[in-house]
């Protein structure tokens, strides 16, 4: 997996209109990043349908589900939906899975009381699952989005590796701990190419407010020192320059390097603007910098 999604990739909304995911999933492949993440939740696209439709835009580029929600369909399903994309597209295609948030799934009617216990056994059911359809060789790769040192250990015991989602590199850190040095370790970092600091700080608590709302972000927040003054009216400034990493693109290839620094072996960034238009003009902005330059993160 470590060759295949390289050491810096995209992470990208399921709330992008289709065709102009499908124009930004290409120009993405042609910039050069590894790996096209994208979420699932209650409010987008469904995740297999969704990773088909990139996958079949696409040539060289890993697309990652970044989540695939434990809680939207069974482990059966799961193992269908993720053997029939990789059996169309090889070993592009890599399952994130995770049991998202208490306030979403409950929306559905779930009771999420006990999410480790739960992935657990959709693990145990993913294994035993069914399935007489054609499968690459060596299978799908997955990995788990995980926070705590709990899942974390969950995930690289019974998968690939973990996904952590809005976290500093301290985080990075403490996950490379726990998991050691063979399973994989990619976390999602949030950037604005802003090197105002009213205007970047605006538009990352307005990125930052959704997650604050969620008791699994705040409870991993505070186990890094951050307090119930630093997630209170949109998250201080220490919280919001610590989660999103802003300024010109030598700052944010510094945040992407701590991460790697800290133990990544990839780094999904997440450019935050009004609109995709924005988000890639920053892309590509960022690339030469990231990816290609003489000392780069690459």
């Amino acid at each position: 997996m470590r060759a295949q999604l390289g050491p810096v990739g995209v992470w990208m909304r399921g709330t992008v209109p289709t065709p102009a995911q499908r124009s930004a999933a290409k120009e993405i492949e042609g910039l050069g990043y590894g790996a096209l993440w994208f979420s699932e939740d209650h409010k987008t696209r469904e995740a297999f349908a969704h990773g088909a439709l990139l996958l079949s835009e696409t040539q060289r580029i890993t697309i990652a589900t970044g989540i695939a929600n434990i809680w939207i369909r069974d482990a059966t399903t799961m193992v269908a939906g993720a053997a029939t994309l990789a059996d169309g597209w090889g070993d592009r295609f890599l399952l994130g899975i995770g049991a998202s948030h208490g306030p979403i799934v409950s929306r559905r009617g779930h009771d999420w009381g006990k999410p480790l216990t739960f992935m657990k056994r959709y693990l145990d059911a993913m294994d035993a699952a069914p399935y007489e359809g054609p499968v690459p060789a060596g299978g799908v790769p997955v990995v788990l989005a995980a926070l705590g040192p709990k899942m974390t250990a969950l995930a690289g015991e019974r998968s690939g590796g973990a996904h952590p989602y809005f976290v500093p590199p301290e985080h990075t850190a403490k996950a490379r701990a726990v998991l050691g040095d063979g399973p994989l370790l990619a976390p999602e970092q949030g950037v604005i190419l802003e090197t105002d600091p009213v205007r970047a700080r605006a538009i990352a608590r307005d990125h930052m407010k959704f997650y604050l709302a969620l008791p699994n972000y705040t409870n991993n927040l505070a186990t890094l020192g951050f307090g119930a003054e630093d997630v209170a009216d949109g998250g201080s400034d220490r919280l919001v320059d610590a989660l999103v990493a802003w300024g010109d693109a030598d700052a944010i290839a510094a945040r992407v390097k701590a991460h790697h620094d800290a133990g990544a072996d990839h780094v999904c960034i997440q450019a935050l603007g009004p609109d995709i238009d924005d988000v890639m003009r920053q892309l590509r902005a960022l690339a030469p910098v990231l990816l290609n330059s003489p000392g780069s993160v690459r």
